[in-house]
């Protein structure tokens, strides 16, 4: 493997983007009294858009040991949320006690049409649940590089694979990267791993951008949007700026 430094890929459109899943997730505390059964309302509401449901409890494992034996209990925590779901799965909506998720899994549509619908699906979030404070907010990018084998050195698509000494064998079968870096009051986690491909002639990167803002005093609802904005520049930048141009390519 070779350590020069690859040159990272332009900024700009990729008509066939390898995006796998993303996310906008926000976390809320509720009002003590406010249960999650009242989401379940939402059906009627969704049922055009979003005809399948799912509930979810939450289950929490114990185990204890006596001698050589162990005992295992799981106990149910009551209820979790809802998972709302388009017919064709593509696109999912999470309502729960702690919070709010909008996914788009793949095909991949556009941002603008995904933080519409986020926007659209939240307001019904918020109408029901009337959270007392918004602690978190996040956008998460899921990307799944499927490239062509054999690949002789990860630099070739990556700005920063990972360095295996010189001395050493260099085939790899398998990686996994994570780093965490802080911009202002923003956080990203950059995960990088290489996965098998279902085609055998390609070998699968993927690559996990979750960039997010704490603040423990609260956004102001009405600005959630626009700063989920800045969160969208920050994690364009280290998407373009953690491939190459000859990664970039291949999605054009």
């Amino acid at each position: 493997m070779s350590s020069l430094v690859t040159e990272m890929a332009k900024y700009r459109y990729l008509k066939n983007a390898p995006i796998v899943e993303a996310l906008i997730d926000i976390r809320a505390k509720n009002p003590s009294s406010f249960q999650v059964k009242e989401f379940s309302s939402l059906r009627e509401t969704l049922k055009a858009d979003y005809p399948t449901v799912d509930e979810r409890r939450s289950l929490e494992w114990k185990g204890t040991i006596a001698g050589k034996q162990i005992a295992q209990t799981i106990e149910d925590k009551g209820l979790y949320g809802y998972f709302f779901k388009t017919s064709d799965g593509k696109s999912v909506v999470q309502f729960r006690g702690d919070g709010f998720t909008f996914s788009r899994l793949a095909p991949y549509t556009n941002w603008d049409t995904v933080l519409s619908e986020a926007r659209r699906l939240w307001e019904l979030y918020s109408s029901k649940a009337l959270p007392e404070v918004i602690t978190r907010i996040a956008i998460r990018y899921i990307n799944k590089l499927d490239l062509p084998l054999p690949i002789h050195d990860f630099s070739d698509y990556l700005t920063a694979p990972p360095r295996i000494p010189d001395s050493l064998p260099q085939e790899v079968s398998q990686f996994l990267t994570r780093v965490v870096i802080h911009e202002s009051d923003i956080t990203a986690n950059i995960i990088q791993a290489l996965e098998r491909s279902p085609t055998p002639e390609h070998v699968a990167i993927i690559l996990d951008i979750d960039v997010f803002k704490l603040r423990e005093t609260g956004f102001n609802e009405n600005s959630v949007w626009s700063e989920l904005v800045q969160l969208r520049i920050l994690k364009n930048r280290i998407f373009f700026e953690s491939i190459t141009e000859e990664a970039a390519r291949l999605y054009e």
